[in-house]
This record gives C-alpha cells, structure tokens and sequence, in this order.
C-alpha cells in the first residue's frame, strides 16, 4: 500500500486530536467528581441515575411535606391543649356549682368564669395557622368558622372536610380537623340516651344521666327511644309508668297511658329498668332495651322525666346552659332546688362528653404528628440510600483517573513526538 504524505499528516492529526480529547474527557471527570459525562459514557447507569435522581427529588418533597405535617399539627395541638384546659376548668366549676350552700352571689361569679371559658373555647374555635388559613373551618380555610348569632347560638361557616399532606408515595395524612368534628358533634347526655326532668315538676326528683347496659339492645329496631317516666303519688305510695312516646302506648300494660297508681313502685334511688319484670307487668308483650335510669329524690304525683336518644349539642350550647342555670340560680324550695340540680347535672355529663370528644380528636392528632416526623425523620434515611446509590453509579475513582491522565499525556506526548520525527524525512535529508 503506497502511503502518501498527505495520509501521514492527516493519520498523525487524527491520532493526536483522539488523544487531546481523551485527555480533555479525563480533566473534566477529575474536574467534576463524576465518571459520566454523557450519556454515551455508559448508557445503562446514566439510565439509572436519571431514575436515582428523579426518587431523590421526589424524597425531598415528601420530606418538605412531612415538615408542613408537623408544623400544622403542632400548631393544632398546642390549640386541642389549650381547648381541654378550658374545659376541665368549666368541669371543675360545674363541680363546684352543684354544692348545695352556696349563694346567688357565688354562682354569679362562677357563671363569670365560665362565660370567660365560653370566649376563650370561641377564640380556640377560629384560630388561625398564621397563614391565613382557619385550623378548624374543614376545606374552607380562608372562612371564619364559627360566628355567635345569640349566647350559646354558635354558627359554623366551616365544612366537614379535613386538609391533607401527601407524605409519603402511598401515604396522605390529614393535617386539620373540621370545626364539626372537635366541637360541634358532641353526643348529649350519657352519649346514648338523654334523662331530663319535665320543666314543670313539681317535686324533688333529680335524675341521673342513665347507663346502657346492652348496646346491641338498645338499638334495636323496636326500641323507640323515646320515652316518658310518669310518677303518681297516692295514699303516700310513689308508683310510675313507662311511657313509649312515639307509639301511645304504656310499656308496663301494653295498652294507652292511664292514670295513677301505677304498675311499678318507687323506691329512690333503684334503678329503674327499661325492659319487662313480670310481675307486676302486665304487657304480654316482653321488652328489652338494655338501659336503666336512676331517679333519686321524692318525685311529685304527675312529675315526669324524659327519656330520648342522644342528639349531638355543640360546646357552645353546653356551657351556656350551665351558665343559664347558674344566673336562674336557685330561688328555695324543693323544686327548684331539684330543677338547679338537674340543671347543673346535665351540663357536667355534657362537659364531661365535649372534653371526651376533644381528648379524642388531640390523641388522633398526636398519632399523625409522630407519624409525619417519624416520616420526616426515615426520609433522611432514603435519601442517604439514594445518595449511596448516585456515588456507585456515578462518582469518579480519582487514583484510576489520575493514572490514566498520566497515561494519556505520554501518549500525546510521544504522538507529537513521533510526528515531528516522521514529518522531518525527506529524500534531500537521506542524500545530505
């Protein structure tokens, strides 16, 4: 093969230009750390850093999420600590409140305190996370949730929704709770079922909140949930009837309410049981709704009590109607005594229900707040592994990068050398 002079200059360029960027390619991998540059330098792990890189970000925004989790459920903690305190200060007053000595005077000032307790759970209720954004009003976070139209009449502008936070690939945690939720659905009495006294009793009955013995009974299909206690006092004997409201008929006969005396004796403080004891039942019809309901006191011939299944009654409406009770105060004598009583009774079964439903909600809370940092904190932890998993992929071996530096420099060098060498022949030089 004939081997022009233009070919050797041509092969030496050629040869010294591959050199030149090969040496180029070294510098930048030692300048920047990594071993690839393209693509093309290894197609399969630039294909896998891509993905690593991808993860690592989308980390790092569950991350940043996780650090918002925490940020709005501490802030809504710190608001459910701040609401308990004002209820078990007003469950100390209502406490307080039923002692039967004091005055007028000692109630007014009682009833002071709780409308303080009153204000203070309005302010919790329309507290805001400093980003305009309302804690409890549900979706709706830019609206005020609750408005007072009246005292103990709260409107709730809110919605039942609750805001949430993507923490994690297939994990969304609920960063709020509704207005509704924490101080509006709140079960009445003893969460089941009401008992109140008639407004127009005469005696000295006081009820207490009743217990559910059998739930799966109580909600049966045949149990009408409302009832009424009828009292009849005859001859010195205290006998009452079991009324069932919504179907007209006596519980204890079977047939339509009647007049005193009655099938059932009074004996203060025993329970009275809501299903058959036969005798003295007559009704062939046997019944039995899992609940009893105690009565103490000396009830009047046709006083009454009411039994009903439990409504929801917001926190609101609750200490304002012990605040009622408290300015009616209790004006002597056996009625209104018992009327004070059931009064006061009433509202600390409910305090005790609304400070239940709030320790409910701020336990739910805690367990979102400790799994969101737990989340936070495990995120660290994913994003070392991809880190890891970024530097075997693409993280330069420096010894082997400055060795092969070296190398290629005294390829070049001995390219250029040999060139200079091959381009000084000529036939003038051999003659010469």
């Amino acid at each position: 093969m004939r081997i022009s002079t233009g070919m050797i200059y041509d092969l030496s360029t050629a040869t010294m230009q591959q050199r030149q960027q090969q040496l180029l390619k070294l510098q930048q991998q030692i300048s920047t750390g990594t071993r690839i540059l393209t693509p093309s330098d290894d197609p399969v792990a630039a294909a896998r850093v891509l993905n690593v890189k991808q993860s690592l970000a989308l980390n790092a925004q569950y991350k940043a999420n996780s650090g918002i989790a925490v940020a709005q459920l501490g802030i809504e903690d710190n608001a459910l600590a701040t609401a308990s305190n004002f209820l078990q200060e007003a469950k100390s007053l209502a406490v307080y409140a039923g002692n039967g000595t004091l005055a007028d005077s000692d109630r007014a000032s009682i009833a002071a305190q709780l409308e303080n307790d009153y204000q203070g759970l309005l302010g919790i209720a329309n507290t805001s996370d400093g980003n305009g954004q309302y804690l409890f009003s549900g979706y709706k976070g830019a609206t005020q949730p609750f408005s007072e139209a009246a005292p103990g009449n709260v409107n709730y502008a809110g919605d039942r929704g609750g805001r949430e936070m993507q923490i994690g690939a297939n994990r969304t945690i609920a960063i709020s709770d509704s207005g509704d939720a924490v101080f509006r659905a709140i079960k009445n009495g003893n969460g089941t079922f009401v008992a109140a006294a008639a407004g127009g009793n005469s005696g000295g009955g006081i009820v207490g909140p009743g217990t559910v013995t059998q739930p799966a009974l109580w909600k049966s299909a045949s149990n009408a949930r409302d009832f009424t206690i009828v009292f009849d006092v005859t001859g010195g004997t205290t006998t009452y009837d079991i009324v069932d409201n919504v179907n007209n008929v006596s519980m204890l006969t079977g047939a339509a309410p009647g007049a005193g005396p009655f099938l059932r004796t009074f004996v203060p403080g025993d329970n009275i049981v809501l299903a058959s004891q036969s005798p003295p039942d007559t009704n062939v019809t046997p019944f039995d709704y899992g609940a009893t309901v105690k009565i103490d006191g000396a009830p009047a011939n046709g006083d009454s009590f009411a039994v009903k299944a439990s409504t929801q009654q917001d926190v609101f409406t609750t200490l304002h109607n012990l605040i009622a009770a408290l300015a009616n105060g209790n004006a002597g004598g056996t009625a209104a005594a018992a009327s004070y009583t059931n009064a006061v009774n009433a509202a600390l079964s409910d305090i005790d229900n609304a400070l239940s439903n709030v320790l409910k909600v701020r336990a739910s809370v805690g367990a979102r707040l400790n799994e969101a940092a737990n989340t936070q904190s495990s995120s660290d932890d994913v994003a070392l592994q991809y880190s890891e998993t970024l530097s075997s992929l693409q993280d330069l071996d420096f010894t082997q990068a400055i060795s092969n530096l070296s190398m290629q420099q005294t390829f070049l060098q001995a390219a250029q050398q040999s060139f200079i060498k091959v381009t000084g022949l000529t036939l003038f030089s051999m003659l010469s």
